[in-house]
């Protein structure tokens, strides 16, 4: 997905949902921040995205442009309605969203976490893929190492969790450098 592509997106959900802000939480936030993010990090056809204001018609928008639908089959990308506890996110993340807000939005927004609250949630869930997101973010100097573990220390999780999440943040860093 590209930033046209998210921009679309988010005029299509904020429409949907009767209202104009859009949380997007998922790998494609990037390119809030990026809008010519490296295309590995772009690979996605999906946002995961919810309505700021009201979080409960985020069914809607995947029912109407999500995964199968219509909308997906015609432009070959589509919205996943999710709710705001889908992403495990460091105090503060709201204040630093990162908007997204043209004409091509219809003036309606589309705030994107910011790259290292994105990165975290990503470490912190440790999907495959979400460490190759990890690395390749990290590898294009989009995070900082000692950024991402300022945050994690931040987060209210199980210590194990964060743990294994301190690990996951080594291992991309020294992935990163590797190439």
């Amino acid at each position: 997905m590209n930033r046209r592509q998210l921009e679309h997106l988010i005029r299509a959900a904020t429409t949907i949902a009767a209202d104009d802000e859009l949380i997007v939480i998922g790998s494609q936030a990037i390119l809030g921040q990026y809008p010519n993010a490296p295309s590995e990090l772009l690979r996605s056809m999906e946002a995961d995205v919810y309505p700021r204001n009201k979080p409960e018609r985020a069914d809607l928008i995947d029912g109407s442009i999500g995964e199968g639908s219509p909308f997906h089959e015609m432009f070959g990308y589509y919205a996943q309605g999710v709710g705001p506890e889908t992403a495990v996110l460091a105090p503060g993340w709201r204040d630093r969203l990162v908007p997204i807000r043209s004409e091509a939005t219809r003036g309606a927004t589309g705030w994107c976490l910011e790259a290292h609250d994105l990165v975290l949630s990503k470490l912190v869930a440790g999907r495959a893929k979400d460490l190759d997101f990890a690395a390749c973010a990290a590898r294009a100097g989009m995070v900082d190492a000692e950024e991402l573990r300022r945050r994690l220390h931040e987060l209210e999780i199980d210590p194990r969790l964060r743990d294994a999440a301190a690990a996951r943040i080594e291992r991309t860093v020294a992935r990163s450098r590797d190439g």
